[in-house]
């Protein structure tokens, strides 16, 4: 069978779920977003026009300032952000670079708490207690081979730089971040940032019902002042202590448990130690301790010398040692939402050679991240409708991006508006079109 190809007359998009996106987005860049950050030239391109073009293409997994030029003839695009005037690369690029960097950043990020106020977040149980995840850690991006400012060599032995992320909630949407030269220690400013982050929680009614844990590199006596009334689980860094010590701490007051002969797990508490060392002024704060002693490997031959593993954990829950442990090794979860950052949405690889201009680009990431999310959810909440059987509890980004934005539809004008008409065999219909029937948020 001979295939030819024509051009048709019909007005043809591959991206129709784009108008599902900005439907949770366009009402409140209306409230939260001003038209302009300082005075511009009568009937230009507004500052909001721009951010939202950024914030639509990352939607769409392109992060470049050249994608733009891809839209300039997709009226649903525009009409979906609520974009009056679609920027050229050129002027996307200068008026990004020309914005107020303070201002815009908490504008951006007034913006993103907005739409995080009407979601659900999932919980983790922690004893008696059902609570809120909310998961900080450094992830570095690579930028090997540029010169953009900021790039230096980071704690992975690559050129890039090192943002220090904060997801909420066990499907992870995006609460904040801080984008960090590569060189930056993970500590550094990580106090102000937790403390910035409380303060978000505290706006979304949350503060005392969240759970917050971060890595080893943050076990800083400063950063515990700012937990507010939290829960938090921070993993120690042991430093010089002696394994053998704690083993024989842990075989006085910890409980055994073998899961094969050979291995003996020991967990407990301890309450005499301060996160500034003995010398600190600051009150004594529990530590969850798990102590791995293997005698034989996993086959069964006995170790010469047996094998000894510490992991303590700074903690103020009252659940056991074990269910610590647990909710600890949870936290690497958001190891996958960096995934789906960095290669899902393919923000790695930031546009501009300006740090401040990425720190915006960064924050535009932030907001199509949980638009993407919300969506995801909302399918979730809709699985009856769903064509196929939906037994996860998230969806990925890359998942929503191939089976919802990737829409194909036909674009028809009729009365003044934009109907999408999505093909026959179109499986993801009934579910997109009862989504776009819920109320948009304000």
């Amino acid at each position: 069978m001979q295939v030819t190809i024509k051009r048709g007359k019909e007005d043809l998009i591959s991206t129709g779920g784009n108008h599902l996106c900005g439907h949770w987005l366009r009402e409140l860049s209306r409230k939260h977003l001003p038209v302009n950050f300082q005075k511009r030239k009568s009937g230009g391109i507004s500052d909001r026009d721009c951010l939202l073009t950024m914030t639509g293409i990352l939607c769409n997994a392109r992060a470049d300032f050249n994608d733009v030029d891809q839209y300039k003839d997709d009226r649903v695009f525009s009409e979906a952000f609520g974009i009056k005037d679609l920027p050229s690369e050129p002027t996307l690029r200068q008026r990004l670079d020309d914005l107020p960097p303070e201002r815009t950043q908490a504008t951006l990020r007034k913006l993103n708490l907005a739409l995080l106020k009407d979601r659900a977040f999932k919980t983790v149980r922690a004893g008696h207690l059902d609570l809120v995840p909310v998961d900080i850690d450094v992830s570095p991006f690579d930028n090997s081979g540029s010169n953009k400012q900021g790039v230096s060599l980071t704690y992975k032995k690559h050129l890039g730089f090192a943002p220090i992320f904060a997801y909420i909630g066990a499907q992870g949407y995006m609460l904040d971040h801080e984008l960090r030269p590569g060189k930056q220690h993970c500590q550094e400013g990580t106090p102000e940032f937790i403390g910035s982050c409380v303060a978000s929680l505290g706006e979304l009614g949350l503060n005392g019902q969240c759970l917050l844990r971060l890595d080893s590199g943050n076990d800083a006596e400063e950063n515990f002042q700012h937990f507010g009334d939290n829960y938090f689980i921070v993993k120690r860094n042991l430093r010089r202590e002696c394994p053998e010590q704690w083993l024989a701490t842990a075989r006085q007051v910890g409980q055994l448990h073998s899961p094969r002969e050979g291995k003996n797990v020991y967990t407990g508490f301890v309450g005499h130690l301060r996160p500034g060392g003995a010398k600190s002024s600051m009150a004594e704060v529990p530590v969850a301790f798990e102590v791995i002693e293997r005698l034989s490997d996993h086959h069964g031959n006995p170790l010469l010398i047996p094998e000894i593993e510490v992991n303590t954990y700074w903690t103020n829950l009252t659940c056991s040692a074990e269910e610590v442990v647990k909710l600890y090794h949870d936290h690497g979860t958001s190891e996958q939402f960096h995934s789906e950052l960095k290669s899902d949405m393919g923000v790695e690889q930031l546009p501009s050679g300006k740090f401040c201009v990425n720190r915006i680009v960064l924050l535009c990431a932030m907001l199509a991240f949980n638009l993407l999310r919300t969506t995801g959810e909302e399918i979730i909440a809709r699985g009856h409708l769903s064509p196929v059987k939906l037994k996860v509890g998230r969806w990925r980004l890359k998942t929503v991006l191939q089976n919802i934005v990737y829409s194909a539809v036909r674009v028809v004008s009729h009365a003044r508006g934009l109907c999408l008409h999505f093909g026959r065999n179109s499986r993801w219909f009934d579910l997109i079109a009862d989504m776009m029937r819920s109320p948009a948020r304000l």
